[in-house]
């Protein structure tokens, strides 16, 4: 029996009714180590941000949540980091400061628990630490701390200033892209170069791929993470009044052909990973591809949950009524939901195996499946235009590499 955390998933057939982890254990399946721990410090947010899938879509257990991670659950994290390292031999874990928006945790919180984190790691286990801001309330005193603690941040950024702020604003109404664009001035800042590690944004439709690429080329990351909008079957993804079906493959085919006549370009995730999983490579992000999911989150109270995307489903679809304060990680390998993103192609509808590209597209971000009543099993509501962009990167890469066995062969070096 679920523990009452599980009430809502009633919802999604599949997994919770239909995986049995134990089973598949039995016929060999290994479960995946957790390699990366989202750390949810602060609850809340000082954006407004009219897509945001913690505060504007179906679940809304943030408002019963504490606003800040207390002193006992991030010790209690960091031991249990620490002893999951060590059970499984882990060279290196990578922990991820969230929200809402974890620099309202305060400088001083997130160096105490940088160090507690580092503290309660067994010997010769590596801890990176990393952090995903809107870059609102990053200054020089903020950036000396992470520098102290070595903690890397990620940034938020929706492309130009005016697409930007559509979407991204200030709790009173006003648009938040000059203080991320002040925040990620400081970032560029040599003494602070090695803590960026890059800016994430969500696509639009009803934007200029090519804008957008350059604007968020002009701050130099080290990689854009361009993301599609959390949606799924119930709650579908935004289109403007007559645009085509596939309008987001089209936005990314657009961006792809832009980023990839450049010889010197910032990585693009989506597109680097889709590119080596078409040449038969392995991806390493959740939007495409078959590799195992080796994520956990714990929220301010010390509940351990799946991946935060869930939150865009139904109410409770990422809990595992598990607690960080008395369960230990291995615990969730019980949980259908966690092993559903660990078992690859097991985990893919009829029709999505059936399909040519599934072993790139991975059947979308988990997220993206999910129906009502029905669950997870399902082709990603982005179907039609991962496939098409998928298609699109297939047929640039096979022109250019028919061009290159063309050409004739190069006089030997003598």
């Amino acid at each position: 029996m679920w523990p009452a955390t599980h009430v809502h998933r009633s919802a999604a057939r599949w997994p919770y009714a239909e995986l049995d982890p134990a089973a598949l254990r039995a016929a060999g399946w290994t479960p995946t180590p957790f390699r990366e721990v989202v750390l949810k410090v602060h609850q809340r947010c000082n954006l407004a941000c009219d897509y945001c899938y913690v505060y504007e879509q179906a679940d809304q257990t943030w408002r019963d949540r504490p606003r800040m991670m207390s002193e006992p659950v991030r010790r209690a994290a960091a031991e249990a980091i620490g002893r999951h390292a060590e059970r499984h031999r882990l060279a290196r874990v990578r922990v991820i400061l969230h929200g809402g928006e974890p620099l309202l945790y305060g400088p001083r919180r997130l160096g105490e628990l940088a160090a507690e984190l580092r503290a309660a790691a067994p010997e010769g286990v590596t801890v990176e630490i990393g952090m995903q801001t809107n870059g609102v309330r990053l200054t020089d005193a903020t950036l000396a701390v992470l520098r102290e603690h070595d903690i890397s941040c990620g940034v938020s950024l929706d492309g130009t200033q005016a697409d930007h702020d559509r979407h991204r604003k200030l709790r009173g109404g006003a648009g938040s892209f000059p203080a991320v664009r002040d925040g990620l001035r400081l970032l560029l800042r040599p003494e602070n170069r090695s803590l960026y590690a890059g800016l994430l944004c969500t696509i639009a439709p009803d934007t200029d791929p090519v804008a957008t690429y350059e604007q968020l080329a002009a701050f130099e990351p080290p990689v854009i993470d361009f993301l599609l909008p959390h949606a799924n079957h119930r709650s579908r993804p935004w289109l403007p009044a007559g645009a085509s079906p596939t309008a987001y493959g089209e936005w990314l085919v657009a961006a792809f052909d832009h980023w990839y006549a450049q010889l010197a370009a910032p990585r693009v995730r989506i597109f680097e990973d889709v590119m080596r999983l078409v040449l038969g490579g392995s991806g390493g992000g959740e939007q495409v591809g078959l590799s195992p999911s080796a994520t956990l989150v714990i929220e301010t109270d010390g509940a351990i949950e799946q991946v935060d995307a869930l939150k865009s489903a139904y109410e409770g679809a990422g809990a595992t009524g598990l607690d960080v304060t008395r369960d230990e990680f291995d615990a969730a390998f019980d949980d259908p939901g966690v092993v559903a993103r660990q078992i690859g192609p097991r985990a893919l509808s009829d029709e999505c195996l059936s399909c040519s590209v599934h072993r790139v597209c991975g059947g979308g971000h988990y997220a993206h499946r999910y129906r009502p009543g029905a669950g997870f099993r399902q082709p990603s509501v982005y179907c039609a235009d991962l496939r098409l962009l998928i298609g699109h990167i297939r047929t640039r890469l096979a022109a250019d590499l028919k061009g290159l066995a063309a050409r004739p062969s190069a006089e030997p070096v003598r």
